[in-house]
């Protein structure tokens, strides 16, 4: 359905490089946006509500100054989450998928992020209000108008995307996927992206291991200590190998802003995982033998 191959297998996620997270300055986003591309990453996933609506603007004065040629990545973007904060004065949290909306956001983004076209838009969550012919008017007119390359969702389910393409054709879908979160791999997800050659990408992919010490946890590490042996590799580089793995080419979205861990991620990229090794870690995140 779609070509990826201009999208780097490692992403960088840039929710954490502001308000949410690590707070970088103009400077400090410069110098990682340069070093993301010295580790040939070049996609780089952003969202309009990451740093309550403020990380975009962040990212893109960063970007201004970086003097980075606009060809030589990829802009990833998302709309449709409304919540209130001090940007957004709403009574509640909610999704909002009316054409105008989608232009606006896309728009907003286009501008704060200093580029002409984002090279992928997503919904970002699904609602149950969402009509697929308003989305379709919205994101046709962005594309005749070349503010979208490629148009996606995130963290929908099969049957919501199906609801979508009697409109227009949905390319890509980014969910949550690792060896701790894999309900897609059961319910549909991943396989239809296979089916229909969906651009599949994973957030949070480490999972909970390093975050929480639970009993699926702690029976990964019972293993890992082994595999890391054996392939002369970090936990987070087997985490991702891991993911990396599925034939639904899954492109994990990393969320690190350390250089060393972005590097570490990158040679992920060249271990060869051995099948029953790739078992061995699901019958540890599951407890139990597969069925």
């Amino acid at each position: 359905m779609n070509d990826t191959s201009k999208y780097s297998r490692i992403i960088a996620g840039t929710m954490t490089w502001g308000n949410w997270g690590k707070q970088l300055s103009t400077k400090e986003m410069e110098s990682l946006m340069k070093r993301c591309l010295e580790l040939n990453i070049t996609t780089f996933d952003h969202a309009d509500i990451y740093g309550d609506y403020t990380n975009e603007e962040q990212f893109g004065k960063a970007f201004g100054k970086s003097g980075i040629k606009r060809e030589d990545i990829q802009l990833i973007g998302k709309c449709g989450i409304q919540f209130d904060s001090k940007a957004r004065s709403n009574k509640v949290k909610h999704y909002n998928y009316n054409k105008d909306y989608i232009v606006m956001s896309a728009e907003r983004s286009l501008k704060l992020l200093q580029t002409e076209y984002l090279d992928f838009l997503l919904l970002h969550r699904p609602s149950p209000l969402m009509h697929p012919d308003e989305i379709s008017e919205a994101i046709h007119k962005l594309k005749k108008e070349g503010k979208i390359r490629q148009f996606g969702v995130s963290n929908f389910t099969p049957s919501q995307i199906a609801l979508i393409e009697t409109a227009i054709p949905v390319e890509g879908n980014q969910v949550e996927y690792s060896l701790t979160a894999n309900k897609v791999m059961y319910d549909g997800t991943l396989d239809d992206c296979i089916a229909k050659q969906r651009f599949a990408m994973s957030w949070s992919p480490l999972g909970l291991y390093f975050r929480e010490k639970t009993a699926q946890t702690s029976q990964i590490k019972g293993v890992m200590g082994n595999l890391a042996d054996k392939y002369d590799a970090t936990e987070d580089q087997l985490l991702l190998a891991w993911v990396l793995m599925h034939p639904a080419k899954v492109y994990p979205v990393v969320g690190t802003t350390s250089p060393n861990r972005l590097q570490l991620a990158i040679k992920a990229e060249q271990i060869s995982m051995e099948l029953e090794d790739w078992f061995i870690l699901l019958e540890a995140s599951r407890g139990q033998e597969v069925p």
